[in-house]
């Protein structure tokens, strides 16, 4: 089953270790050509450090020729306790969290910030809506070392470390990627399987359950964000109630949410 039931639950020990969500708006040049002074002002109780950095953008061929776009300035907005940030970039606004609640917590969070950034600099309209989930499941840091990933990961997600006669000690690399099309205009990017998380002295290696969702439309009016984000929501709930075992539930310190 790729999807399950939509009912939530909160967890003692989660494994969500990041959450973003992005939307991405037709191209406004004044925010990459002068800095964001009168927006970093309207959210800067909540976001009180900022940075910017200059990102480089992929080549491309344009008639035959190879060229190099200029780059772009990513600026950043960063909470006191380094656990929230509000990306903004002349295409796209993002917020993201290392330190997720629930979602009526981060929905609040984003109405505000995004409810400043419509009034100042006024999107003709919206692109496209991303919302992602990336959990890293610690077999340790729930007590479970002793236990094969197939006793705490659904079937359809681990693909070949599900057959009894694979010794998991002896796959090197083993992961499932998915893009599909859902329904109500949505869309599903997903990485699952065991890895390491980059960028960190962690030698124990994490179950990665990476699940990307977005709509894409040509014209998304600001009104219907909402909506949209309920719905991307929705999925990201029944997938990961779906890739996660009753055992693992447990040991997670599952309870049901109001």
């Amino acid at each position: 089953m790729l999807f399950a039931d939509n009912t939530r639950y909160s967890y003692a020990s989660s494994p969500l270790i990041e959450t973003i969500c992005q939307l991405r708006f037709p191209t406004i040049l004044s925010i990459g050509s002068t800095e964001p002074a009168q927006f970093q002002e309207a959210i800067r109780s909540d976001f009180p450090q900022y940075a910017a950095r200059q990102e480089q953008q992929q080549a491309r061929l344009v008639n035959g020729q190879v060229e190099q776009p200029p780059a772009v300035t990513n600026y950043n907005f960063i909470s006191a306790d380094g656990l929230w940030k509000v990306n903004l970039t002349k295409d796209f606004i993002a917020l993201s969290t290392l330190r997720y609640t629930r979602w009526e917590d981060f929905a609040q969070k984003l109405d505000k910030v995004l409810a400043l950034f419509i009034q100042i600099y006024q999107p003709a309209f919206f692109e496209r809506i991303g919302l992602r989930y990336v959990n890293a499941i610690s077999r340790k840091k729930l007590g479970l070392e002793d236990e094969l990933w197939d006793d705490l990961i659904e079937s359809p997600f681990i693909g070949i470390l599900a057959e009894p006669d694979v010794d998991q000690d002896k796959v090197s690399k083993n992961a499932l990627d998915v893009e599909m099309n859902l329904e109500q205009g949505c869309r599903m990017k997903l990485h699952a399987g065991p890895g390491m998380l980059s960028g960190k002295q962690d030698p124990e290696p994490k179950f990665i359950l990476d699940g990307d969702f977005s709509v894409m439309e040509q014209n998304i009016p600001a009104d219907r964000i909402t909506a949209h984000l309920g719905n991307l929501h929705d999925y990201a709930v029944r997938l990961f109630n779906a890739a996660t075992s009753q055992e693992l539930k447990e040991a997670m310190g599952q309870n049901p949410m109001d």
